[in-house]
This record gives structure tokens, C-alpha cells and sequence, in this order.
């Protein structure tokens, strides 16, 4: 890979900084779990799939126009 590649650059900063971190794999895991938590749980619980349980099946773009046209 291209080391003068600004991606990888940026990269390889966090991992050697995280490498040499006693906590590194701990934060790491912390983050993950929060991200986890934010993507997949609270997904479930509080963004149900309103779209899917008030349009019929290849209806939804339909269902989407109706909808924000008669917002006004």
C-alpha cells in the first residue's frame, strides 16, 4: 500500500498510538459496545419501521410522496 496514502496515514497514527496504550484493546472494546448499543439497540426499541407497517409491499414509495406532500 501507499504509505503516502492520507488514509492510511491516519490509520496507522490511531493503531500505533492504541499499540502502545496499556488500555488500547479496553477503549477499543468500550467503543465498540457503545456503537453496538446505539446502532442495534436503540434501533429496536425506539425507531420501529413505520413505512413497512403503514404501506402495502411495493407500495412504499408511493406511500412516502403521499405522505410528505400532504404535510403542508
Amino acid at each position: 500500500m501507499n504509505r503516502k496514502n492520507v488514509l492510511y496515514r491516519i490509520y496507522d497514527l490511531y493503531a500505533d498510538g492504541f499499540r502502545s496504550m496499556k488500555l488500547g484493546r479496553t477503549l477499543w472494546a468500550i467503543i465498540l459496545i457503545k456503537l453496538f448499543i446505539i446502532f442495534v439497540i436503540l434501533k429496536l426499541f425506539f425507531f420501529p419501521n413505520f413505512i413497512k407497517e403503514h404501506a402495502e409491499q411495493g407500495q412504499e414509495s408511493e406511500f412516502v410522496a403521499t405522505q410528505i406532500l400532504n404535510q403542508q
